[in-house]
């Protein structure tokens, strides 16, 4: 059961990351979305993720 309930909250927090957009708040201050693609790259460049075909 701890490990479903990890992996459902790994997943929640991945989400919120990748899936949020660039959003303006109070006062104008602008937060820029993560570019999901640079991530990846990244994450190749480093072997992190795993390749699927």
């Amino acid at each position: 059961m701890f490990q479903a309930v990890r992996e459902a909250t790994e997943e929640a927090v991945y989400n919120s990351l990748f899936m949020a957009g660039t959003v303006t708040g109070y006062a104008g201050h602008t937060v820029e979305a993560i570019p999901v693609d640079k991530v990846l790259e990244i994450c190749r460049e480093h072997k992190v993720l795993r390749e699927t075909r």
